[in-house]
């Protein structure tokens, strides 16, 4: 019982590591500190991962790198599962469709590294953003969520200095 515990945990934090930023990489060992597991367990997952062809892998040096299978069929619903259980389609309901001065919304801190959180840390790019609706939003979508919201507001010509040594993951945008 303790081990189908700790593989499910195991799972489920691959799963946000890989499928909630399709851009991430990583290797074994770095996934053990990281995760703070042992190396069999996440093993044993990345293995399972790989053989059902959710995650693809490649060496680099003897290190062999996972990362998400974009083209897999089920990548965008398992992806779409992911924000809907941390809950960031409901901050992109409450929140960044609802401002109007708002140009993008990026994910970064733990979420943005697929690392599971109480806390979801925000950027909102955009020139003049009324403080106290995001407040507002914000608090109505922390209570909905059941999890901390930190937010950071830029201009969005500071953005790519700003975002540009930080995990961010776009995750909603005023282009059309």
């Amino acid at each position: 019982m303790l081990d189908a515990l700790i593989t499910s945990k195991t799972r489920i934090k691959i799963l946000l590591k890989f499928f909630l930023n399709k851009n991430n990489k990583s290797y074994l060992r770095s996934l053990e500190q990281e995760f703070g597991e042992s190396s069999n367990a996440i093993r044993i997952e990345l293995n399972r991962f790989e053989e059902a062809g959710l995650l693809r892998s490649h060496f680099d040096g003897n290190k062999k790198f996972f990362q998400a299978n974009t083209s897999h069929p089920l990548f965008k619903d398992i992806h779409s599962i992911l924000l809907k259980m941390v809950g960031i389609d409901t901050i992109i309901e409450n929140i960044a469709q609802k401002l109007q001065d708002i140009d993008a919304a990026y994910l970064t801190g733990d979420f943005a590294q697929g690392i599971d959180s109480q806390t979801i840390e925000l950027i909102f790019i955009g020139s003049q953003l009324d403080i106290k609706l995001i407040n507002g939003y914000i608090r109505k979508a922390e209570r909905i969520i059941n999890r901390k919201i930190q937010y950071t507001h830029i201009l969005k010509n500071e953005q790519k200095r700003y975002l540009q040594h930080k995990p961010s993951l776009l995750i909603w945008t005023n282009e059309k």
